[in-house]
């Protein structure tokens, strides 16, 4: 059912559940992700129960030649579920790269901050020498304007008397 002139393509069909088909599970695609999700971890645990007393029995069969031929690839380690009751809340969790390179920068400018204060970084003894520069050309100035003063001061006194 296109609208205007032009006719759809037939790669945008889309199929939408019914509530009915919604409410009594037979629909092709889960409600929310989270839902799914949720489902595929409960299978996930099942079947590692299932596999647990499978495996006291007797050893899993491999199909093909996945017994024989060992695969090295990280993508493929499957996440291992811990329960709650597992967890060894004592151990140190471990920072991910990013994590640990953030503390890392924050702890170094912590330290130059403490070292600027101190005045022991060149950029702080180049400020410091600045300031001491300024400081002495500032009294000079100061030291001058009085010196002028009271030497306008004399002029008025000599010129009324």
């Amino acid at each position: 059912m296109g609208r205007g002139k032009f006719k759809g393509k037939p790669t945008g069909r889309r199929h939408f559940s019914t509530p009915e088909e919604m409410l009594a599970g037979t629909s092709t695609r889960p409600r929310t992700f989270k839902q799914a999700e949720a489902k595929d971890e409960e299978e996930e645990e099942e079947e590692t129960e299932e596999s647990e007393e499978e495996s006291d029995a007797e050893p899993e069969k491999q199909k093909g030649t996945q017994g024989i031929i060992e695969i090295q690839n990280p993508n493929l380690v499957k996440p291992k579920n811990l329960k709650a009751r597992d967890v060894d809340t004592e151990k140190p969790t471990e920072l991910s790269r990013r994590e640990r390179e953030e503390i890392e920068k924050q702890t170094a400018h912590e330290r130059y901050m403490r070292l600027q204060e101190q005045g022991k970084t060149e950029q702080a003894k180049k400020d410091l020498e600045r300031l001491s520069m300024i400081r002495q050309q500032r009294a000079e100035a100061a030291k001058k304007r009085e010196e002028e003063k009271h030497a306008k001061e004399q002029k008025k006194a000599e010129t009324r008397k």
